[in-house]
Protein backbone atom coordinates (compact mmCIF):
# COMPACT_ATOMS: atom_id res chain seq x y z
CA UNK A 1 0.00 0.00 0.00
CA UNK A 2 1.30 3.44 -0.83
CA UNK A 3 1.77 5.98 2.03
CA UNK A 4 -0.81 9.02 1.30
CA UNK A 5 1.05 11.94 -0.62
CA UNK A 6 2.33 15.24 1.65
CA UNK A 7 0.98 18.79 1.07
CA UNK A 8 4.76 19.75 0.00
CA UNK A 9 4.68 16.93 -2.89
CA UNK A 10 1.30 18.05 -4.03
CA UNK A 11 2.16 21.21 -4.83
CA UNK A 12 5.33 20.69 -6.04
CA UNK A 13 3.20 18.76 -8.77
CA UNK A 14 0.70 21.76 -8.74
CA UNK A 15 3.62 24.13 -9.58
CA UNK A 16 4.72 21.75 -12.35
CA UNK A 17 1.91 21.52 -14.21
CA UNK A 18 1.76 24.85 -14.23
CA UNK A 19 4.82 25.22 -15.03
CA UNK A 20 6.23 27.29 -11.97
CA UNK A 21 9.89 25.14 -10.88
CA UNK A 22 11.77 25.75 -7.93
CA UNK A 23 14.70 27.29 -9.10
CA UNK A 24 12.73 30.07 -11.05
CA UNK A 25 11.82 31.45 -7.48
CA UNK A 26 13.57 34.07 -5.18
CA UNK A 27 12.33 32.94 -1.81
CA UNK A 28 13.21 35.45 1.18
CA UNK A 29 12.23 35.89 4.62
CA UNK A 30 10.99 39.48 5.86
CA UNK A 31 9.77 40.43 9.61
CA UNK A 32 6.19 39.40 9.90
CA UNK A 33 3.30 41.76 11.21
CA UNK A 34 -0.11 41.45 12.67
CA UNK A 35 -1.57 38.50 14.87
CA UNK A 36 0.66 36.81 16.96
CA UNK A 37 2.43 39.78 19.51
CA UNK A 38 6.02 39.78 19.53
CA UNK A 39 6.84 36.48 18.58
CA UNK A 40 5.78 37.30 15.36
CA UNK A 41 6.87 40.96 15.16
CA UNK A 42 10.73 40.07 15.76
CA UNK A 43 11.23 37.30 13.82
CA UNK A 44 11.40 37.06 9.94
CA UNK A 45 9.07 34.47 9.40
CA UNK A 46 6.77 36.10 6.79
CA UNK A 47 7.71 34.94 3.17
CA UNK A 48 8.39 36.73 -0.02
CA UNK A 49 8.48 34.41 -3.45
CA UNK A 50 9.30 36.27 -6.31
CA UNK A 51 8.94 34.37 -9.72
CA UNK A 52 11.97 35.52 -11.79
CA UNK A 53 10.56 34.90 -15.43
CA UNK A 54 7.47 36.35 -15.09
CA UNK A 55 8.16 39.23 -12.32
CA UNK A 56 5.12 37.94 -10.08
CA UNK A 57 5.74 38.16 -6.52
CA UNK A 58 3.87 37.11 -3.41
CA UNK A 59 4.35 37.78 0.27
CA UNK A 60 2.31 36.13 2.91
CA UNK A 61 2.77 35.97 6.78
CA UNK A 62 -0.58 34.61 7.56
CA UNK A 63 0.82 31.89 9.52
CA UNK A 64 3.56 32.47 13.15
CA UNK A 65 5.64 29.16 11.02
CA UNK A 66 8.19 29.83 8.84
CA UNK A 67 7.33 26.70 7.03
CA UNK A 68 3.79 27.03 6.34
CA UNK A 69 4.35 30.41 5.33
CA UNK A 70 6.66 28.76 2.99
CA UNK A 71 3.45 26.68 1.67
CA UNK A 72 0.73 29.59 1.64
CA UNK A 73 3.05 31.44 -0.48
CA UNK A 74 3.51 28.81 -2.83
CA UNK A 75 -0.01 27.96 -2.58
CA UNK A 76 -0.97 31.70 -3.32
CA UNK A 77 1.47 31.93 -6.44
CA UNK A 78 0.08 28.89 -7.89
CA UNK A 79 -3.49 30.46 -7.53
CA UNK A 80 -2.37 33.71 -8.94
CA UNK A 81 -1.03 32.08 -12.03
CA UNK A 82 -4.07 30.01 -12.53
CA UNK A 83 -6.80 33.03 -12.33
CA UNK A 84 -4.41 35.02 -14.97
CA UNK A 85 -4.66 31.82 -17.32
CA UNK A 86 -8.86 31.80 -16.84
CA UNK A 87 -8.92 35.30 -17.73
CA UNK A 88 -6.79 35.43 -20.46
CA UNK A 89 -9.21 32.16 -21.78
CA UNK A 90 -12.12 34.09 -20.50
CA UNK A 91 -10.94 36.55 -23.21
CA UNK A 92 -9.97 34.66 -26.23
CA UNK A 93 -13.43 32.87 -25.40
CA UNK A 94 -15.49 36.03 -25.47
CA UNK A 95 -13.84 37.22 -29.08
CA UNK A 96 -14.53 34.21 -30.30
CA UNK A 97 -18.37 34.58 -29.68
CA UNK A 98 -18.64 38.19 -30.72
CA UNK A 99 -16.88 37.03 -33.62
CA UNK A 100 -19.36 34.15 -33.91
CA UNK A 101 -21.62 36.53 -32.90
CA UNK A 102 -20.82 38.97 -36.54
CA UNK A 103 -20.89 36.17 -38.64
CA UNK A 104 -24.10 34.70 -38.14
CA UNK A 105 -26.53 35.20 -40.94
CA UNK A 106 -29.55 37.51 -40.57
CA UNK A 107 -33.15 35.80 -39.55
CA UNK A 108 -35.85 35.82 -42.24
CA UNK A 109 -37.57 38.47 -39.99
CA UNK A 110 -34.30 41.12 -39.82
CA UNK A 111 -33.46 40.00 -43.95
CA UNK A 112 -37.01 40.85 -44.52
CA UNK A 113 -36.63 44.24 -42.26
CA UNK A 114 -33.76 45.14 -44.04
CA UNK A 115 -35.41 44.80 -47.56
CA UNK A 116 -38.39 47.13 -46.30
CA UNK A 117 -36.39 49.74 -45.39
CA UNK A 118 -33.79 49.72 -48.46
CA UNK A 119 -37.28 49.70 -50.55
CA UNK A 120 -38.97 52.50 -48.45
CA UNK A 121 -35.77 54.48 -49.40
CA UNK A 122 -35.99 53.63 -52.73
CA UNK A 123 -39.47 55.19 -52.87
CA UNK A 124 -38.28 58.44 -51.17
CA UNK A 125 -35.49 58.15 -53.81
CA UNK A 126 -37.43 57.94 -56.90
CA UNK A 127 -40.42 60.84 -55.32
CA UNK A 128 -37.50 63.28 -56.28
CA UNK A 129 -37.20 64.99 -59.34
CA UNK A 130 -35.19 67.33 -61.40
CA UNK A 131 -35.42 71.11 -59.97
CA UNK A 132 -37.64 72.94 -62.24
CA UNK A 133 -36.77 76.09 -63.33
CA UNK A 134 -40.58 78.60 -62.41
Amino acid sequence: MQAPESNWDLLMKRMESLGLHEADLEESFVLGSGKGGQKVNRTANAVQLLHVPSGRMVKTGEERSQHLNRVRARERLCELVENERKEKRRERDAKRALARYRRRKPSPAQKAKRLEGKRRRGDVKKTRGRPTLD
